[in-house]
């Protein structure tokens, strides 16, 4: 091999050296720092104990079938999170694009043939003029190559990997969102049937007392004051059904969209007894630090701020020069004269160019310097709303706690009084009917069983929603996912039916490519990766 044929060789090697190990201008991102309390409000309560737990199934600590199976449903045809199952498939692509602007931004092969016949009368072509017409076939290839001296093309591969990690954060948040609405939504359609299950009875209980205020109206022991009380009562009772009924059926409406249902009865997958589901008296939150790394919305803040930390190098590298490697190979012949065209692949048709080259923006540092600006700032609110981010997850998990103790407080309560009101309706009913006491005495009794009992069934259902919404902000639930795809088999195929995706989305049934750095951001990837188109 010739000194003249190495020389590039040697260039292109050296260029690669100094893009892989040059400077890297702007800030390095470090892990931000936030606010953490040193236990939560709540945590000196017997029932609360501090040990660090994952909530992988927080679900199941209401040991109820039914809930399992709405969950596990809700994970496979939820809408939702399907949709952002596809945008981790974007951010990966996303990353990909990055990934190759890290080489050879340009390049380019091309071929031609094409038939010539030049004019006598244009004083360029004297030295052809006779020939009449040649063809003429050529063949080159180009590239361009900006050199990665400064950093600004490994922190866009470092900025779409983290905003690749933040698309996971972001589906793992959707996640435990899904799982908590379904708790919650699940916890509300118990409450109804609860509220109307003590609805239809107090119906009863009533119609039964306007019976016995009718038959001693009309055996003169009373007047009608009594029997009208007593229709009061009932209608009054009566028109709560319609209303708990259309408020079941919304909610059944609302599961039937977390389930990715259509209109349809879902009575068969509720079926079993319509109780409110009943939490553990006792319950593990562990210390605020450990949210930071197990609640996806923080893990997406960080990340999103690390993304920003890169754009401002990016930036910032505008102000430098950059450096550029160019060059073309090709070879062309043509028939005129003693030439063919078959001489193409001769080595005197051979033709190259190789160069080095710069550009530096020197006249516009204004407005590059102020875009480094516009970059910086959009970091330093991303840090703040980091910041916010951890203080609200610990505001939610207190608010969620106090909701759980109070309400165990207030269920237990509630249950006396409702004990009460039933001894105190049965002894108001005995002397109505024995005629020792007027009616008002048995419509004051009903009207408390009802408040008692439908105030119980409320107040249990609030309990067990406070847990959900406690586990929620505690940040359990997002592991569901792992071992699984970001998307479903239909969906898979319905994708690489309709575009080449490779193995960044394997048919189904084939180990699937690992993303690097989960679960959280610990583990961000290498700046620098081979393309896996």
């Amino acid at each position: 091999m010739t000194q003249a044929t190495t020389l590039p060789l040697r260039m292109a090697a050296l260029a690669l050296c100094l893009a892989a190990t040059g400077c890297k201008v702007g800030p390095n991102f470090a892990e931000p720092t936030a606010k953490l309390g040193d236990s939560f409000q709540q945590a000196g309560d017997p029932a609360v104990a501090t040990d660090r737990q994952t909530y992988e199934n927080w679900w199941t600590a209401f040991n109820d079938p039914t809930l399992d199976r709405l969950v596990a449903t809700a994970y496979r045809e939820n809408l939702t999170l399907l949709a952002a199952g596809t945008r981790v498939l974007e951010a990966r692509a996303t990353l990909g694009i990055a990934i190759g602007d890290f080489y050879p931004q340009q390049q380019q092969v091309g071929a031609g043939l094409n038939y010539n016949r030049l004019t006598g009368n244009d004083p360029s072509s004297t030295t052809l003029q006779g020939l009449g017409g040649f063809w003429r076939d050529s063949l080159s290839a180009s590239a361009a190559w900006e050199l990665d001296f400064w950093g600004r093309f490994r922190r866009g591969v470092q900025a779409a990997d983290a905003a690749y990690l933040g698309s996971i954060a972001t589906y793992d948040q959707v996640l435990v969102t899904l799982v908590g609405d379904v708790g919650s939504t699940y916890v509300g359609i118990r409450t109804l049937q609860a509220q109307l299950a003590i609805a239809r009875s107090n119906v009863e209980r009533q119609k039964q007392a306007l019976q016995i205020a009718r038959e001693r109206f009309r055996g003169g022991a009373t007047t009608g004051l009594d029997v009208a009380q007593a229709e009061n009562v009932l209608a009054q009772t009566e028109a709560v059904i319609p209303q708990l009924t259309a408020q079941l059926e919304a909610g059944k409406a609302t599961l039937r969209v977390l389930l990715g249902m259509p209109a349809q009865s879902i009575d068969a997958l509720l079926a079993g007894a319509p109780d409110v589901p009943v939490p553990p008296e006792n319950v593990a939150v562990g210390i605020p630090a450990d949210l930071v790394r197990r609640r996806p919305d923080i893990r997406a803040a960080e990340l999103a701020a690390a993304a920003q930390s890169e754009q401002v190098g990016m930036a910032l590298a505008e102000l430098y020069p950059a450096f550029r490697l160019s060059g073309a190979f090709g070879a062309a012949s043509s028939t005129v004269r003693s030439n063919s065209l078959g001489n193409m692949f001769s080595g005197s048709a051979i033709q190259f160019a190789f160069g080095p080259s710069f550009s530096w923006p020197i006249l516009n540092y204004g407005q590059i310097t102020n875009n480094v600006r516009v970059q910086d700032a959009k970091l330093q609110g991303l840090l703040v709303q980091y910041q916010n981010t951890v203080l609200q997850a610990q505001r939610e998990v207190d608010s969620a706690l106090a909701g759980y103790i109070q309400g165990g407080r207030q269920v237990a309560a509630l249950r006396r009084s409702a004990k009460a009101a039933e001894e105190a309706m049965r002894i108001a009913m005995d002397q109505y009917t024995l005629g020792s006491r007027d009616y008002t005495t048995v419509l004051t009794a009903q009207q408390n069983l009802f408040t008692a009992q439908n105030n119980l069934a409320a107040a249990m259902g609030a309990r067990a929603n406070s847990l959900v919404s406690l586990y929620r902000a505690l940040g359990g639930g997002w592991q569901l996912r792992e071992g699984n795809d970001f998307v479903d088999d239909a969906t898979r195929a319905q994708m690489r039916a309709r575009t080449n995706w490779g193995g960044v989305l394997p048919p189904a049934g084939a180990p699937r490519p690992t993303p690097p750095g989960l679960p959280g951001p610990a583990d961000r990837g290498p700046a620098i990766r081979a393309p896996q188109w």
